[in-house]
């Protein structure tokens, strides 16, 4: 199964401040995946203007990433914790048993940002956060875990951010004429949106900001179609069958 989301079809919200389309449903806007895929509960598609943000809110019992396209968001939050994340950069906040936070685009310019979340394996863990850089050149032609929950993700590449959730965001740069292989096991699925450029994915063709959900029982290849292109993928647990 491969089921293409163009971000044209994507549920929206526009304020003043903030030009939202998104691949799930939120804050009561109905949108093409409905309410999840597997634990993967938002994929938030946010233009941000300059000098402007979200107003310290609250969050509980949930994984939230953000991965920064252009420009940059400054984050503050009540267990004491500031940074600045810009364009190519991750940051991930558990919300555990309760944190409230702020997201401010504190530049000159409109900050683009994917906000995802994912429910964590478990409730009431202990609130955190934190960013890391990851440069794109290292992600050329493969893909590259940025934030994780599986041991063996992590044990392996040291600096990926973690999660706690068995599932694995990879982020790749595909330059022209090139492409990396998703290989899914029988038991995983995947989330895949396009940030920049355009792919062709085992001869689907997918545009800039375009989502694929992907359940597929042989190898995945991801070509770059007419230019560079950059994706962020979400490798994520099927849910398990109930018996009859």
């Amino acid at each position: 199964m491969i089921h293409v989301v163009p971000f044209d079809n994507l549920g929206r919200m526009n304020i003043d401040w903030l030009n939202s389309r998104f691949h799930f449903n939120f804050s009561g806007v109905a949108a093409p995946m409905g309410f999840g895929f597997g634990p993967l509960r938002v994929w938030n598609d946010d233009e941000i203007a300059a000098q402007s943000g979200f107003p310290m809110h609250g969050h509980r019992d949930m994984e939230i990433i953000t991965y920064v396209t252009k420009g940059a968001i400054s984050h503050e939050d009540s267990l004491g914790n500031k940074g600045r994340t810009p364009a190519g950069d991750v940051q991930v906040m558990s919300a555990g048993t309760g944190i409230m936070h702020s997201e401010y685009n504190a530049e000159d310019e409109m900050t683009h940002l994917f906000q995802i979340w994912i429910e964590p394996r478990q409730a009431k863990l202990k609130p955190r956060w934190d960013q890391a850089q990851f440069p794109k050149g290292d992600r050329a032609n493969r893909l590259v875990p940025l934030a994780s929950g599986e041991e063996a993700v992590l044990s392996a590449n040291t600096g990926t951010l973690l999660i706690h959730q068995d599932a694995t965001l990879f982020g790749a740069l595909v330059e022209k004429g090139q492409s990396v292989t998703y290989e899914q096991k029988p038991d995983r699925m995947a989330y895949l949106v396009v940030a920049e450029g355009g792919v062709e994915l085992n001869g689907v063709t997918l545009k800039t900001r375009d989502g694929v959900a992907i359940a597929a029982d042989t190898p995945v290849e991801i070509k770059a179609a007419e230019s560079a292109a950059e994706f962020l993928l979400f490798d994520l647990p099927r849910p398990q069958q109930r018996p009859n």
